[in-house]
């Protein structure tokens, strides 16, 4: 398969004219390995042409690539695979406060750090201030800063008096804006509302605890009535569920994916029939593995505690991948103020996830459950020139998952990984 080269053109009506995108967009990017896609022949010797922003070619040794193109010798010489998506992140760190004023150079940094630095060229933000977050995509998208592509799901809805106790702190004035629907009518109303201010999805908290054992459970006709208003709208329902309760409820409700795992005692853990239903429903699940160990190291559980728990919903995970169930990868990074994600990838290795059922998780799996892979996921002719470079092949490794040396989003190089650091060459 080494000697398979996919060599195509993108159709556009400056290509059908015969005119070339101007030659600072058009660039060849090598490396030692290709990852055209999860279910695909990796190339060896491989390169890509990337024009106008868009994967124009892909091929390997010993083909040729098209002569005279501008080599792109800041990334070139890794393992190369399409951009990640991390399915479950939060701008809510005070570095992102006042996104719509704040000097840009004091934005970039925590930016990178979230998200670039470890390949992301698409986020998901799971809960955020919806005015600040679309600042900060404005500005992405106007070139003002490097940074990836965002959906977003806006302000969460939660049960009726139901904040969770983790929340409470809160300053009062943000509490006060946290919606908690007492009625379908009122959570559509929320809904339409939000997709106003440009969410693409809702995420509900079914289930939240309160302290002391107590959960509090969003009503069936209210977390119905917003999963219908959401998909009437064309967005993803994306689901916090607490405890197997929750993750029920959540099905029921029509939700689309399920934003974490649950650490349960292990008569609570996921039962057949509740696996079944998810796959069987088509639901997503973003494990958030390395998220529990990281909230019971806070809470001073004892570490063959934490490591019980994790386990189980290390095992979560495994009965719903081997059953055929779509995972998406995702950290919680934002609210976790431990951003590397190496361990998540480590945990979903030990949950038995091969290496490229997590690229999968990264790359075409979100690409389909967003409609989004005519665009992005895969390392094909056509497709937007969204690429990771990797320093080694997560094949023999999956820490190398975190091995970043050049994240680049259509074309433009956004992360460059250079022990002088520096501005990334512009495309």
């Amino acid at each position: 398969m080494k000697r398979i080269a996919l060599l195509f053109w993108l159709a556009t009506a400056g290509c059908a004219s015969g005119q070339r995108p101007a030659v600072a967009d058009r660039w060849l990017l090598t490396g030692t390995r290709l990852y055209v896609a999860p279910d695909a022949p990796p190339l060896d010797d491989a390169w890509v042409v990337v024009s106008g922003g868009k994967i124009e070619a892909v091929g390997s040794a010993p083909d040729a690539p098209p002569a005279g193109v501008r080599r792109e010798d800041a990334c070139g010489g890794g393992v190369i695979t399409a951009g990640f998506q991390n399915s479950h992140v939060h701008f809510t760190d005070p570095a992102f406060a006042g996104a719509a004023s704040r000097p840009r150079d004091e934005l970039q940094s925590p930016l990178s750090q979230l998200t670039t630095r470890y390949g992301f060229t698409t986020v998901v933000d799971t809960g955020s201030d919806p005015a600040n977050t679309g600042a900060l995509r404005q500005r992405i998208e106007r070139g003002e800063l490097r940074g990836p592509a965002i959906l977003t799901v806006g302000s969460p809805l939660y049960p009726e008096n139901g904040i969770p106790f983790y929340l409470r702190d809160l300053p009062p004035e943000l509490l006060r804006q946290l919606a908690q629907p007492a009625s379908a009518e009122e959570a559509r109303a929320l809904v339409r509302e939000s997709f106003k201010t440009g969410a693409q999805g809702t995420k509900l908290f079914v289930a939240t605890p309160q302290g002391h054992g107590e959960i509090r459970r969003m009503a069936e006709d209210i977390a119905r009535a917003a999963a219908d208003e959401t998909h009437r709208r064309g967005g993803l329902v994306m689901v916090h569920p607490t405890d197997p309760d929750g993750v029920s409820a959540a099905v029921q409700a029509g939700a689309d994916v399920i934003v974490h795992t649950t650490i349960d005692s292990p008569k609570r853990e996921w039962s057949a029939e509740l696996v079944g239903q998810l796959v069987s429903r088509h639901v997503s699940v973003v494990p958030t593995l390395q998220l529990w160990g990281y909230e019971l190291a806070k809470a001073d559980v004892p570490a063959d505690v934490r490591e019980r728990l994790v386990g189980g919903a290390e095992r979560q995970l495994a009965a719903f991948s081997s059953a055929g169930g779509q995972v998406l990868f995702g950290t919680d990074a934002g609210y976790m103020t431990d951003l590397n994600p190496t361990q998540e990838y480590v945990l979903m290795a030990q949950a038995g996830l091969t290496p490229m059922r997590i690229l999968a998780s990264l790359t075409t799996a979100p690409a389909a459950r967003w409609s989004a892979s005519e665009r992005r996921g895969r390392v094909t002719p056509g497709l937007d020139a969204d690429l990771v470079v990797l320093g080694g092949d997560p094949a023999t490794d999956v820490r190398r998952f975190t091995d970043v040396r050049c994240t680049i989003r259509a074309g433009r190089t956004l992360f460059v990984r250079a022990p002088a650091g520096g501005e990334p060459p512009a495309h």
